[in-house]
């Protein structure tokens, strides 16, 4: 158990609250983006009568920036400072959402998968600034659960996001089906299609002024420089140092197929059920929009666990607590497989309550007692997010199977795929809690 008493936002004399309110809202910011994206693997299939994979294509754009950029923003920060680059996350952040209206423009599919990774780009400046700045805001010891703390507001903006891609996105879209749209000429189609498109980008072009404010805010907000000293690096050493920290290199694997397996649940959440309500008779595009209320369910439920493990977090081990609410999820998945009606549903929303204090869990653990070093190691753990951009398309293969053998759905069989993933981070919580209880000292 963890019995410390320290204060969680104030060190050396120095309180951080209004700061770390600040740099919070930047949270929110990344968790709309994500959660307004994952019902566009649906909606671009439709828009422009693609299968699946090819929708899926969003989530490998999406995730695609936070890979690429991931180490650069971690050299920019290095040389400037975190209040450097969160400003230049904010600035890329704007300039991609507001690109959806030159891609609308186009009519075509890839200007929009261009706008998503440039907006990811300044996502991965973003969490690569936000994650590490706030462990630096106070004592080193519940830095892990003050990042829990901040993550907690993370999924507010995911369900702001989920909303508006519900209310303001899917319920306005064409209600015709992927059947219907297939039948269209193609002048009827491309007449749709701007329709349908004009409706989609709106709450981008929105998030872009908003995220615009939030740039000057911080812009001529004066900020603490905790870990800002330090200008010099040595790439190579530097890598092969943060490597050989076992809790470190063991993190971003399980931090890899984590984000796999939350964008995997949270995206295909739409398709499973769909398949669930149209097989009770519903409409295609009311099965879509109820599937996505159960998102908001799940996402909802995300929230409240999150801010109770946050709490629980000062009692018990994070290392054991990982594990226990991993086994947990892989036991749901299970069920999420083998149930083909609502109680599948049922265990696909309650896996979103296991997943509350993974990412901000495996990141503060990996990070620990890094000091400098945690620039780059944050980079590593942003990198590791490239989970979320390669095993989506890999269920999204599997999805467009149908059924598998003579009935079984293949939307239940491909949740095979985060069953394993949360078996791989529940292996993680383990050895790292075996870590905690070695090197604690028995009083």
């Amino acid at each position: 158990m963890n019995k410390t008493k320290l204060p969680l936002l104030r060190h050396n004399g120095i309180n951080y609250l209004i700061p770390f309110i600040i740099i919070t809202s930047c949270f929110a910011l990344w968790g709309f983006a994500n959660d307004i994206t994952n019902p566009m693997v649906k909606a671009f299939s439709k828009i422009f009568r693609m299968n699946v994979t090819q929708g899926a294509l969003v989530q490998v754009a999406f995730y695609g920036g936070y890979f690429a950029m991931a180490f650069p923003a971690a050299i920019f920060i290095n040389k400037f400072s975190y209040k450097s680059g969160i400003l230049m996350g904010l600035a890329l952040y704007a300039i991609g959402a507001l690109l959806f209206f030159p891609a609308k423009m186009m009519g075509s599919y890839w200007p929009f998968l261009f706008a998503y990774f440039v907006l990811t780009c300044g996502l991965s400046f973003l969490e690569t600034s936000a994650n590490p700045y706030i462990l630096t805001m106070g004592p080193e010891e519940n830095a892990t659960r003050r990042l829990n703390l901040a993550q907690s507001f993370n999924p507010l903006g995911s369900l702001m996001g989920m909303f508006v891609a519900m209310q303001f996105i899917q319920a306005r879209l064409n209600p015709m089906s992927s059947t219907e749209r297939a039948t269209l000429s193609d002048e009827e189609f491309s007449l749709l299609s701007q329709s349908d498109l004009s409706i989609l980008i709106a709450p981008y072009l929105m998030i872009g002024l908003v995220v615009l404010i939030i740039f000057l805010i911080i812009f001529f907000t004066r900020m603490p420089v905790n870990g800002d000293k330090v200008k010099t690096f040595h790439f190579g050493s530097t890598l092969k140092r943060i490597f050989s920290v076992p809790n470190y290199r063991e993190g971003v694997i399980a931090q890899f197929f984590y984000v796999g397996a939350q964008i995997m649940c949270w995206t295909f959440i739409i398709q499973y059920g769909t398949r669930i309500f149209m097989a009770q008779g519903m409409e295609e595009q009311a099965a879509e929009v109820l599937s996505q209320k159960y998102n908001i369910v799940a996402m909802s439920l995300f929230i409240v666990s999150r801010f109770m493990a946050t709490f629980l977090m000062k009692f018990f081990n994070p290392g054991k607590m990982l594990r226990t609410f991993a086994v947990t999820a892989t036991i749901l998945s299970l069920g999420v497989i083998f149930f083909q009606d609502i109680w599948g549903l049922y265990c696909l929303v309650a896996i979103s309550g296991c997943m509350s204090l993974m990412f901000p869990t495996i990141y503060g653990i990996a990070l620990k007692g890094m000091g400098e070093d945690s620039k780059f190691g944050a980079a590593g753990l942003i990198m590791a997010i490239l989970g979320g951009s390669l095993m989506p398309p890999i269920q999204a293969r599997i999805i467009d199977m149908g059924t598998l053998g003579a009935s079984f759905p293949a939307v239940n069989a491909s949740f095979i795929l985060p069953l394993i993933s949360f078996l791989v981070v529940a292996w993680y919580g383990m050895k790292a809690y075996r870590r905690s209880i070695a090197f604690t000292p028995h009083i």
